[in-house]
């Protein structure tokens, strides 16, 4: 089986299967004989990696494979240099310490789609667009970074892990890559 690389849209769940009702990747994808390689929050959106090659799995997961994850995240504010260097330098979470490996401020995404429903609009409050790089993928980490700096989030999206990124996939749309290519291109990290 390939590696398949799905832009997850916005609110849906990183799963095959939900007792609730919600979209999962099943809305998506239509082979249940893959998994997710990591995880995407329900609120977020992005590149989400599938494979049925378990070593695959653990290899884009685990934090000691040294993956990086880009993220571009829409804040609440506008960032300064002082809150961009705190990311960097880390800041402290309840599950502990959390760095990034790079911020930037980051012009809004070209490419990018239309959420919906859309982020809430506030004329007195201006927004920024960060991209945040890391290693690791905490539950909510981002938001909860951003949060830490006084920068709510209020989009994210992931647009890469490791060599593999979103390119021109629209939300719901996917590609395939052959095994081989993949593991050559993780290979190169």
């Amino acid at each position: 089986m390939p590696l398949i690389l799905l832009n997850k849209p916005f609110r849906v769940l990183s799963q095959f299967t939900d007792d609730a009702g919600r979209r999962t990747l099943a809305d998506y994808i239509d082979t249940a004989a893959v998994y997710p390689a990591g995880r995407l929050d329900f609120d977020s959106e992005g590149l989400l990696l599938l494979t049925d090659d378990g070593r695959m799995q653990a290899r884009v997961s685990q934090p000691r494979s040294k993956i990086v994850k880009t993220y571009w995240a829409q804040v609440e504010g506008s960032a300064t240099n002082t809150q961009l260097n705190k990311l960097e330098i880390g800041v402290k979470l309840k599950d502990g310490p959390a760095r990034a490996l790079r911020v930037r401020p980051l012009a809004e995404p070209d490419n990018l789609w239309p959420r919906d429903p859309p982020i809430r609009y506030r004329a007195n409050i201006a927004t920024s667009w960060l991209e945040i790089l890391l290693l690791e993928g905490r539950n909510r980490q981002v938001r909860r970074m951003t949060a830490a700096i006084g920068l709510p989030t209020l989009r994210l999206i992931r647009a890469a892990i490791g060599p593999f990124s979103l390119d021109s996939l629209q939300p719901g749309e996917y590609r395939q890559i052959a095994n081989n290519k993949a593991w050559a291109k993780l290979s190169a990290q």
